[in-house]
Formats: C-alpha cells, sequence, structure tokens
C-alpha cells in the first residue's frame, strides 16, 4: 500500500483547524487556552474532552481518546484513513497525490466504483435518446440544472441494454452482478434489473456512486421505487440521497429535512429547497439518525399525515432519541393527506414549505402525544401508564439539559419522577495542574517542553553536548529533536501521530495533555536550561569513566589531556 509522505501529511494538518473541524461536530466551550466539551466517545455528565488550538490535537481525560484532525474525523465520522486525508484536502483546498489514492484503494472495490460510474453515464445518454423520459422529467418541472445536480438517468425498456453495452466479457459481468445491477430469474437466465425507468444515482459522501433508485414513468407499473440491492459498497440503512448535493449546495449545513421520495428532494432542490435527504426506502435508522446529525444541528422529518406517516414519525424518534446531544434539535412535519413535499412545494413555492417547517412540531411534543394517544390523562391509571411507557425511552436520552427538561415535563404531566436507575457519579477528570506534583527529571521536562511547543527544539543547535548521556528517555528526547528538525513546522498533534505506535507514544500523550505554566518565552529559557544541565552531566559521565579507568588500569596521555579539559569545563560552567 503507497504511503502518503510525513511533508503532505504535516502540510495537510497545518493547513487544517482542528478546533473547527471539531466544533463542527462537537458543542466547544472556551477554557483558558483551549476548548472543552463532553466527550463525544462516551457517556459524560462532566466535561473531560479538551481541544488545543495551539497543539492542534485533542484529548479525553475520561476514556484517553486522543488524536489530530485525521484521527477525530476517523473516529467520529467512521471514516477510513484516507477517506479522513481526503475530506480535510478537500476543505484545505489542496490534492491528496493521485497516486496514493489509487495504490491505497482495493482493485475490486475501484473497479465496482468505476461500473456503477460506467452505468450512472449510460443511463444519462440513455435519457437524452428518450422523448418519453425527457417528457416525464418536464412534466414534473426538473430542468436541466437539476438533471445534471442529481446525475438522473433513463434506464431503456429492455432486459439487456445495460448488460450488452457494460458486460462485454465475463469479468465485466460479475462486475455488474456485484454491484447489483443484473437480475437471474429461475431458469438462470441474467438480465438487467432496472429497466423502463428514470434512474436516481445514490453518492457516497465522496461523491461516488455506489447505488441507484429506480422510479417508473407507466402509473400502473410496480413496484413504484425500485432501489438496488445491498452491496459491499451500499448499505441502504447507512445511506442518505441527496446528502451529497445537500453538502455541495450549502457551505455549512444548519439544517437537513428528511423526506421518503427521490422525486421529493429533487423538487425541493428545484425550488431553491437544498437540504433535503432522503432514505432508501428504509425507516430510519440509528446510523441514519447519527449521519443527520453529524451534518446539520437542525432535522425535519417530513411525512405523510396519515397513519403510516405517523408510524414512520415514531419509528424516527426512536432512531434520534439516544443521539439527542444537547445543541441538537429535531422536529415532525405531517402534511395534509393526498400532499407529498413534491406537490406542496410546486404549489407554495420555497417560502410556504419554509413557513410549514416553522410550524414543524417539535419532538418533545410529538413524543408526549403520541405515547398518550390513546391515554386518559385524567385518570391515575392513564398517568401511570403514561410514565410506565416514556421512562425507559427517557432513559436513553444523553445527558444534558434536554433530558432534564424531557423528565420534568413527564413529572409535570404525571406527576411521576422519571426516576432513573442508580449510576455511580463519573469521575472527575483530573485537575489540570500547571506541572505534576513529583520533579520531573531533566530529560522528561525537555521532552514535555517540546510536546508543548515543537518548534523550540530548533533553537537547540547540532551536535547536541549531552547526545551521549545514559539516562532513561534520552533516546527518545534524541528522536524528538531529530524529527523537528527534519519537519520544522511540525505540530503538537502531528508529532503524537509520528510516535503512535512507539512503547512511549502513551507517556508522550500524557505529557503532552499537560498544561504547563508559563509563554513561548519562558519555555524557551526553560528548554536551554535544561540543556545546559544535560550537558554539564554529559562532561560528568565521561569524566567518571576516565577516573574509573584511571584507577583500574591508568591513563594515556590522550586521556590525560581530555580528562584535565574536562575538569576545567566543568569548573568554568559552574562559575
Amino acid at each position: 500500500m503507497a504511503r502518503l509522505s510525513d511533508a503532505f501529511i504535516d502540510d495537510l494538518l497545518a493547513r487544517s483547524d482542528i478546533v473547527e473541524i471539531v466544533g463542527a461536530r462537537v458543542p466547544l466551550k472556551r477554557k483558558g487556552r483551549e476548548y472543552s466539551a463532553p466527550c463525544p466517545f462516551h457517556d459524560e455528565r462532566t466535561p473531560s474532552f479538551y481541544v488545543s488550538p495551539t497543539k492542534q490535537f485533542y484529548h479525553c481525560f475520561g476514556c484517553g481518546a486522543h488524536g489530530t484532525a485525521i484521527s477525530f474525523l476517523m473516529n467520529y465520522d467512521r471514516l477510513e484513513f484516507l477517506d479522513a486525508v481526503e475530506e480535510l484536502a478537500r476543505r484545505a483546498g489542496i490534492e491528496v497525490p493521485r497516486e496514493t489514492r489509487q495504490n491505497n484503494q482495493d482493485s475490486d472495490l475501484r473497479d465496482q466504483y468505476a461500473a456503477l460510474e460506467a452505468a450512472a453515464k449510460l443511463f444519462q445518454r440513455q435519457l437524452a435518446d428518450s422523448p418519453r423520459a425527457r417528457e416525464y422529467l418536464d412534466g414534473r418541472g426538473v430542468d436541466a440544472e437539476n438533471r445534471a445536480r442529481f446525475a438522473i438517468g433513463y434506464a431503456a425498456d429492455g432486459f439487456s441494454t445495460l448488460k450488452d453495452a457494460l458486460g462485454t466479457d465475463e469479468r465485466r459481468l460479475k462486475l455488474l452482478d456485484r454491484t447489483g445491477m443484473l437480475s437471474k430469474n429461475e431458469r438462470g437466465h441474467v438480465y438487467d434489473k432496472f429497466r423502463d425507468r428514470i434512474m436516481f444515482p445514490i453518492h457516497d459522501r465522496r461523491g461516488r456512486v455506489i447505488a441507484f433508485g429506480g422510479r417508473v414513468l407507466d402509473k400502473e407499473a410496480s413496484p413504484k421505487y425500485l432501489n438496488s440491492p445491498e452491496t459491499p459498497l451500499f448499505h441502504k440503512g447507512r445511506e442518505l440521497y441527496g446528502l451529497w448535493q445537500a453538502k455541495q449546495a450549502n457551505q455549512k449545513l444548519e439544517r437537513l429535512i428528511v423526506v421518503e421520495g427521490y422525486m421529493d428532494v429533487v423538487a425541493l432542490f428545484q425550488h431553491g429547497v437544498t437540504q433535503a435527504v432522503a432514505t432508501l426506502g428504509t425507516a430510519t435508522t440509528a446510523d441514519h439518525a447519527e449521519l443527520l446529525f453529524r451534518n446539520a444541528p437542525d432535522v425535519y422529518f417530513c411525512f405523510d399525515g396519515d397513519a403510516a406517516g405517523r408510524r414512520a414519525g415514531w419509528r424516527a424518534v426512536e432512531s434520534v432519541l439516544p443521539r439527542m446531544k444537547d445543541g441538537r434539535q429535531a422536529f415532525f412535519l405531517f402534511l395534509p393527506e393526498g400532499e407529498d413535499p413534491d406537490s406542496i412545494v410546486r404549489q407554495e413555492g420555497a417560502d410556504g414549505f419554509d413557513a410549514r417547517l416553522a410550524q414543524a412540531t417539535p419532538l418533545s411534543q410529538f413524543f408526549f402525544d403520541e405515547l398518550g394517544r390513546d391515554i386518559n390523562r385524567g385518570t391515575l391509571d392513564g398517568r401511570a401508564r403514561l410514565a410506565e411507557r416514556a421512562r425507559p425511552l427517557l432513559a436513553q436520552l444523553p445527558d444534558g439539559a434536554f433530558a432534564d427538561l424531557m423528565r420534568q415535563e413527564l413529572q409535570r404531566q404525571t406527576g411521576v419522577g422519571a426516576a432513573q436507575a442508580a449510576v455511580p457519579a463519573p469521575p472527575r477528570p483530573p485537575a489540570r495542574q500547571a506541572a505534576p506534583a513529583q520533579k520531573r527529571s531533566l530529560v522528561r521536562s525537555a521532552i514535555a517542553l517540546l510536546l508543548q511547543r515543537p518548534s523550540l527544539g530548533l533553537q537547540l543547535e547540532r551536535p547536541y553536548g549531552f547526545a551521549a548521556l545514559r539516562l532513561p528517555g534520552m533516546p527518545l528526547l534524541l528522536e524528538l529533536l531529530d524529527l523537528v528538525h527534519q519537519r520544522p513546522e511540525i505540530s503538537t498533534g502531528a508529532l503524537l501521530e509520528h510516535f503512535a505506535e512507539h512503547e512511549q507514544a502513551d507517556a508522550l500523550r500524557k505529557l503532552a495533555a499537560q498544561a504547563l505554566p508559563g509563554d513561548e518565552a519562558s519555555w524557551a529559557h526553560e528548554l536551554h536550561d535544561a540543556a545546559a544541565q544535560l550537558e554539564k552531566q554529559t562532561l560528568q559521565q565521561r569524566i567518571d569513566e576516565l577516573q574509573q579507568k584511571q584507577r583500574s588500569q591508568g591513563l594515556d596521555e590522550t586521556d590525560k589531556y581530555e580528562l584535565r579539559m574536562l575538569l576545567q569545563a566543568l569548573v568554568a560552567g559552574r562559575g
């Protein structure tokens, strides 16, 4: 596997502000020189998660999570290393070396992406050749710009159009089969899965085609929508149609609107509502909920107002409740019977649709309305039943103001407190002392200073007068200094990334997380003083060696001269 160069990673991290990256996903509060928040990687009430803008790394004193902007995206957004790198590179406006992108991808997966991209282009060509399909889109008000934005196409009405065009040999046929583009009947005959349908490519978070949805043109045909099956590239419970387009259309997403169909998404975009996404023929899953909130703080679920729509709304409630951290909001909009977002936005325009969103039901209200729909709250039995239904659901809420207010509302409506199981109070994060209680060794002190500001190491000239000193930690100190001289712009976070597999990685991380007193000038003075002390110890070490040799076997003239010079240097240094 090709490896990204250290220089590229350093440059990428230098152009990426970790506070901005983390802050877009976790509500940060300034605390001195750093920012803090409840840790996004474990449940806690007292914030123990810190992000340092100067060191460009994060650290949790509770669970030990730590790293750079790259590792944060990998852990929080569940991205692979290369995907996290490409996300940061896109934000920074720089290119990941092409040979690295190609060599780091499994060749079979790369071929599957290529096959799906080829299918998408074929469907677009077939749309251009089909007056009937174009007429259908014209009738739905989808203009050329949005056809291109969503790469909408048309699968011709034939059993082997795609197969004949793209499955020209055994290898390509297998690729089409693995990507869900072919079907097989009981007699073993293989044919195109999508036929005579408007085709909607489904894109992943990097804009690659991973699957398709197809809609019939003939109202009498069924099923109305047909989706690709699950494949190595496509898991419908984890993807949202239109999310890629919404992120491209909005520099920052303040809201996402979840609708039920591809055409609803396209119609909303057509009328200027560019924050719409759709689940892919499935109810809202836990992965959907996490993906939604990772991209926007406010999520609106838009469903039909019938019983099926309310059931879909309740399944969404069950998925989002465990993810309702403070700062997140969920709303529910139920449309009049016979209407959908497509018809509403065509009748009322973006302003009318936004007005309906403004009147959407907050999650808290929908929660209690639905739980109490068949309950008489005027009786003790009814209130007890409401409390019984609500408490296990409210127990799923993350600790925070929203959870507290929901429990208070339950108590207001029923008179019953939302008692929680006795849980021991989480340990307080360790006090962020300016320095540890015990006195550090000189080597450890020098390492701690370099971790505060790596560029300080550039002030120590090579060769180092203490390089021969035999003390614990000295090889690590020298390795740190060499790395700083090789990569002068390296940040604390990137430095820790370099030593991630080192046997002392955990000790380095703990030292880096400490907040030392003073400023850069005082740290520089302290580092120079530590280096001077280490040089004296190196002199004394060599003097002790020569004196031991003198006692055991005697010294030659060269040794005697060296010993005199060392003793003079040691006395001069003390003076």
